[in-house]
């Protein structure tokens, strides 16, 4: 078997993989998007607005992928330099925007981590209490990670739930359980905020994320490498 018959075969081989990822990924958005309300719901409280967005994102990239599986099997099948080439485009198109939002992240990750910090204050002063859902969430939250507000009580000083509750601060911003959190207790118990325990999460989560990326770029690098060998190729192929 010679080298150019190989990488063919693995580009078609490849490009399958691809177009069934893609059939399954369309599938699955569509389902969503018109049967697949029970199974947003089980996801719990997070899952209750996008439904549509879930559905419709899913199929969009299942339907590129598939174009993208279509493209690079057919190129390689039929020995067609035009297709490999628009091949090649895209997958070079998405790895540049897999880049520049990867180099977007990095840059704004410090103002987008200010922005977070005021949103958070500003909701749990004004929603915490009020809100049942978010109070729910936040609850299971601070009690889960053993943890105070998203910084520490001060979140709360001023909120509508020290107002609602005549000064009380919420349970888990004191040590003591049996009796109502105040001010005092929830100054001296000092319990730290949840976000450096939600960013030490979102480390760990980011880390597989980028190596995954990662994966999926040297992937993209591969596959525009092979077809541009196809494409430089075939017209020797053909004499």
């Amino acid at each position: 078997m010679s080298c150019f018959t190989f990488v063919r075969l693995m580009m078609l081989l490849f490009n399958t993989f691809i177009c069934l990822g893609g059939v399954t990924l369309l599938g699955m958005g569509i389902w969503v998007s018109v049967d697949g309300v029970w199974f947003l719901q089980a996801l719990g409280p997070f899952s209750g607005g996008p439904q549509l967005d879930v559905g419709f994102f899913c199929a969009a990239v299942g339907a590129v992928l598939v174009l993208l599986g279509l493209l690079g099997a057919c190129g390689a099948h039929g020995h067609s330099k035009s297709l490999l080439l628009l091949f090649f485009c895209v997958v070079l198109i998405i790895f540049i925007a897999e880049v520049a939002a990867a180099l977007v992240v990095l840059f704004f990750s410090s103002f987008a981590e200010r922005i977070v910090l005021d949103w958070t204050s500003k909701t749990l002063q004004e929603k915490y209490g009020p809100d049942l859902l978010l109070t729910r969430v936040w609850n299971s939250t601070m009690n889960q990670l053993s943890c105070c507000g998203f910084i520490n009580y001060t979140d709360f000083e001023g909120s509508k739930f020290v107002a609602m509750t005549r000064g009380h601060f919420p349970q888990s911003c004191c040590w003591t359980q049996s009796a109502p959190c105040s001010a005092e207790e929830a100054q001296r118990s000092k319990v730290q905020g949840c976000f450096r325990q939600i960013l030490q999460s979102l480390t760990e989560q980011a880390n597989a994320v980028g190596g995954t990326a990662a994966g999926v770029g040297v992937l993209e690098m591969a596959a525009m490498v092979v077809s541009m060998y196809l494409y430089c190729h075939l017209d020797k192929m053909n004499t």
